[in-house]
């Protein structure tokens, strides 16, 4: 997002990218950050709900951040390259409705994206808008498995 609030269109939607959930990093994760019997091994996995070895909501959630990163730190230098100043991002000042729709098993492949669903101009910092997203991951069968609205603040043209 090097788009200056003004230049966001309700809709636009940014691909992240893609990651692939191993068995080692899932079980690696867990162990750091969520121990539990599902993230740590196929077989203890086998005997819960899930039935298979699956990711932590907080991996899928991580990973998003990851590429989110990633993309805009790729987007700013391309800008800087072509000559143009890219926009500042500022703060987030909240999400909403965290989601993990469906689990993320060993192997799955997840695309996460980024569309935008409204816009909202600062009363209190003129200087910079409010722009609201649906940040979403869905697996190599398009099936929606983690979700959150977002907002962060963009800076505004200079008039």
């Amino acid at each position: 997002m090097t788009a200056f609030f003004e230049e966001i269109a309700v809709g636009e939607t940014l691909d992240l990218g893609e990651y692939t959930f191993t068995a080692d990093e899932i079980v690696r994760f867990a162990r750091k950050f969520d121990p539990q019997p599902f993230h740590l091994s196929e077989e203890a996995a086998a005997e819960t709900h899930f039935g298979h070895l699956c990711a932590s909501g907080w991996h899928t959630a991580s990973i998003f951040m990851k590429l989110f990163v990633a993309t805009h730190q790729a987007l700013h230098r391309k800008a800087l390259e072509e000559g143009r100043t890219p926009a500042r991002l500022g703060p987030s000042p909240g999400f909403e409705e965290l989601r993990w729709v469906k689990p993320v098993f060993a192997g799955d492949t997840l695309r996460y994206s980024r569309v935008v669903t409204g816009k909202t101009e600062s009363r209190s910092r003129p200087e910079w808008g409010l722009i609201h997203s649906d940040m979403l991951a869905h697996n190599q069968d398009g099936t929606l498995v983690f979700a959150f609205k977002g907002i962060v603040f963009v800076e505004r043209r200079k008039s």
